[in-house]
């Protein structure tokens, strides 16, 4: 593939500190790319270097180190730190403002890529050689981490600066499903023609974006992936940390496909609740048994919907962890909503990426009819996934 790079091969310098991760390696534990640094710090010496990053870029098999302590420890000379949603450390509520600062522990000056500023200005990149992008992704097309990936690509693309990319597991990549997003339907929460699950990697998905010209104006960007050790597509992985405040718990990650929807609709998913995307429930006893109430919690919703309002509705904390997509809970909660006119907001086409699902489940569609109109899709969408995949 046309500027993209595999970094497979090991390092043979004697880098003795390198010998743990060697060790850990040969037992056949999954290991993320920020846990091979025989691979990758190599290409950083004597690079000016920018780190994307958050919570989540940790080396689990290291205590838990985080990468930007690591790298500065290995006199990598990390010149600043860009950050997603949800900020540095990850207490940022879902779409809170993250502002630009100082990482106390390192001195290192944090620029925010949410809000007004999502992808990194020429003066953001000014004098560095390489961008890492080390963020853990749960593998559905609106989690927005993809969408600053694809940001951080193109203005490297512009500005001749390498991309590194250091994968991470999906812990949703075993299966692809969900509408596709159409033209037209572009957002921060969906910006590439792809399904809901798309059952790639970042790494995968980076290939996918650079291969197929999706950066604007077709420019490529100089792409190297960091795979992932001991992992496949069928894999479980549990995350060490959570990825986003609201998302804290496998289960949460394997349910947030289906239950993201609800963010489109008048319907609550457990927002001000310490088990958000578990449950759904309305401020209506028909919904259901099960009762919640949605309060303020600082880091994870300060202003949730109906908070102080005893909701009612169902508990999917009982579900399986290998659950997929499904449309039961959402056919569920409008066939139950008294005033159907209110129970879509605008957006609710951003998340589907079309109007074609709101239409469908209006005009009275069971999920088998919805389904039918997906087949032809994805079958397009998994031959093109599969000259990008890395992990069979």
């Amino acid at each position: 593939m046309k500027n993209v790079r595999i970094r497979s091969l090991i390092f043979l310098a004697p880098l003795l500190f390198l010998s743990f991760f060697t060790a850990k390696a040969q037992t056949g534990e999954t290991l993320t790319a920020a846990e091979q640094p025989e691979l990758y710090l190599p290409l950083l010496s004597g690079k000016k270097v920018g780190l994307v990053g958050n919570q989540t870029s940790i080396l689990p098999s290291k205590n838990k180190i985080h990468l930007v302590d690591f790298l500065l420890e290995n006199k990598i000379d990390v010149q600043r730190v860009y950050v997603p949603e949800h900020g540095f450390r990850g207490d940022a509520d879902a779409g809170e403002k993250v502002d630009n600062s100082v990482d106390a522990k390192t001195g290192l000056p944090i620029i925010s890529l949410y809000g007004n500023n999502k992808k990194p200005s020429k003066d953001q990149l000014e004098g560095l050689d390489v961008v890492i992008f080390d963020l853990q992704d749960v593998g559905t097309r609106f989690y927005t981490y993809i969408s600053t990936m694809h940001y951080v690509m193109e203005a490297c693309a512009e500005n001749g600066i390498k991309v590194l990319i250091f994968d991470r597991p999906n812990p949703n990549g075993d299966y692809v499903d969900g509408p596709m997003l159409k033209k037209g339907f572009e957002s921060f929460v969906g910006m590439h023609p792809i399904p809901v699950v798309h059952g790639m990697t970042v790494g995968e998905l980076a290939q996918m974006i650079n291969g197929e010209k999706w950066l604007k104006s077709g420019i490529q960007a100089d792409l190297e992936i960091i795979p992932i050790k001991n992992w496949g597509h069928t894999d479980a992985y549990n995350l060490p940390v959570k990825p986003s405040p609201n998302l804290p718990s496998d289960l949460s990650i394997r349910l947030y496909p289906s239950t993201c929807f609800f963010e489109g609709t008048n319907i609550s998913l457990g927002r001000g609740t310490l088990f958000p995307f578990q449950v759904f429930g309305f401020p209506d006893p028909a919904f259901g048994s099960f009762e919640f109430t949605p309060v303020s919690i600082p880091g994870m919703a300060k202003s949730p919907r109906y908070q102080d309002q005893v909701c009612y509705g169902q508990d999917l904390r009982n579900e399986p962890m290998n659950t997929q997509f499904t449309l039961k809970y959402l056919l569920e909660a409008y066939a139950l909503s008294k005033d159907k006119s209110k129970f879509f907001t605008n957006y609710f086409d951003t998340l589907a990426g079309s109007d074609e699902l709101r239409k469908m489940i209006i005009a009275g569609k069971s999920e088998s009819e919805i389904r039918d109109t997906w087949k032809s899709a994805h079958q397009d969408f998994l031959a093109l996934r599969e000259k990008y995949l890395i992990y069979q």
